[in-house]
């Protein structure tokens, strides 16, 4: 699949997206995952609570299941403006 990283997220991984192998049945599992590869990642999923997600460009929570996904996109939540 592909994972897509915005803002600060794509700042501290050092990439706009890459495609992702995953055994991960949910986002968590996936972030879980992802955090375990390199400090970089593990620096931008930190505090969950500062992200938000999206699933095919639909907005989702990390318990949201993965089956089916084609692109996972994560981005530090909107302001208005």
């Amino acid at each position: 699949m592909e994972v897509l990283y915005f803002a600060w997220v794509r700042e501290r991984i050092g990439l706009p997206r890459e495609t992702v192998e995953t055994e991960a049945k949910t986002v968590a599992e996936l972030v879980a995952e992802l955090r375990k590869r390199e400090e970089r990642y593990e620096a931008a999923f930190a505090d969950l609570s500062a992200l938000r997600v999206a699933l095919d460009q639909e907005l989702a929570d990390f318990d949201a299941p993965l089956e089916g996904v084609r692109e996972v996109a994560f981005f530090p939540p909107m302001t208005g403006g």
